[in-house]
């Protein structure tokens, strides 16, 4: 086993030793008494959520050029790389692969997977306004309504940017080719590279100018997605007899998958559970915050690694595999 593998599955040991060292003695106990129908029930919604984002796949790529089958395949393939590499870096590979399997041109693919990472985006900068609209009419922890401004701010902000990066693209190729230029790359090697991103930023472009009515069902069915995919921590808490708003298991999900990313350990294993479980232990308790990070992260984690490795193996195959678990320095 590579080094990778190894920090994947240390990151997955400290996974599971952050619910079972804070829960205690109650811990298994409220494990044994949560509903098993909700935990199907929840499994669905997982399923549900996969079948979506396919279809959203199919309306980018063009349903003539991808079934629904091999699209479900596609983006349970992907969620496996994102889960299984650090920071998610396996992702965006994963997805142009496959797609190029199903004659989609490399600059096509990760045009698509940048319009479905902007679909995500508007879609949080979306829900964390509502949240925030929310949050000043009802009692909120002062701390948190702060740590959620901000993340609204810079969320808000990295789509402006975006923005003004599009509306001045032209601009900033013009400066990367002086300063590339200026730092002594080669003109062959500059050439290619910006075929490369002018292939992208025209196959970027296609995708905008899809019909209306087709980006907004894209967007529809994002929306779909993350609420089924962001209520099951809502719906683990109700399980175990704890009443909390929607909205809060929203807050601490956004900031417990930002905390994830941003110490880059596969699938955030390790670091999502230590911000979930400061922020639920003082509603809860620290058995019901154990028992429901278990649950949840189960569902939202565990689930995805159980059921993508088969798919992945299947339609990638090892040789990816191998090449995703080396995906810091492919990255390099």
């Amino acid at each position: 086993m590579n080094r990778s593998a190894w920090l994947l599955l240390g990151a997955l040991l400290a996974a599971a030793l952050v619910p079972l060292l804070l829960g205690g003695t109650g811990l298994f106990e409220r494990l044994l008494r949560f509903p098993p129908g909700l935990l199907l029930g929840m499994l669905g919604m997982v399923l549900a959520g996969w079948y979506l984002n396919a279809w959203r796949l199919r309306l980018l790529v063009g349903r003539r050029t991808l079934g629904q089958r091999r699209a479900l395949g596609i983006v349970v393939a992907t969620e496996f790389a994102i889960c299984a590499t650090p920071g998610g870096a396996g992702g965006p590979l994963t997805a142009m692969a496959l797609l190029m399997r199903q004659g989609v041109t490399p600059a096509r693919g990760t045009a698509t997977y940048a319009v479905e990472q902007l679909s995500d985006l508007l879609f949080f900068a979306c829900a964390l306004v509502g949240v925030l609209i929310y949050a000043m009419t009802h009692a909120f922890n002062a701390y948190v309504g702060s740590l959620l401004g901000f993340s609204a701010a810079l969320l808000l902000g990295v789509l402006i940017l975006l923005g003004l990066l599009g509306r001045f693209h032209r601009q900033v190729f013009r400066f990367n080719g002086w300063l590339v230029r200026h730092l002594g790359m080669r003109a062959k090697r500059r050439r290619r590279w910006a075929r490369k991103i002018l292939g992208f930023r025209n196959a970027l472009l296609d995708c905008f100018r899809l019909p209306r009515r087709v980006l907004l069902g894209v967007f529809v069915l994002t929306t779909l997605h993350w609420l089924l995919r962001f209520s099951v921590l809502y719906l683990t808490l109700r399980g175990l007899q704890s009443e909390i708003a929607w909205a809060w298991t929203f807050v601490v999900q956004i900031l417990a998958l930002t905390a994830g990313q941003l110490s880059l350990l596969p699938g955030g294993a390790g670091s999502a559970e230590l911000a979930s479980a400061a922020l639920l232990t003082p509603m809860v308790g620290k058995s019901s915050t154990a028992a429901a990070i278990l649950i949840w992260r189960f569902v939202t984690y565990y689930f995805y690694l159980i059921v993508g490795a088969p798919v992945f193996l299947q339609l990638a195959g090892r040789p990816l595999l191998n090449r995703l678990m080396r995906s810091r320095r492919a990255t390099t």
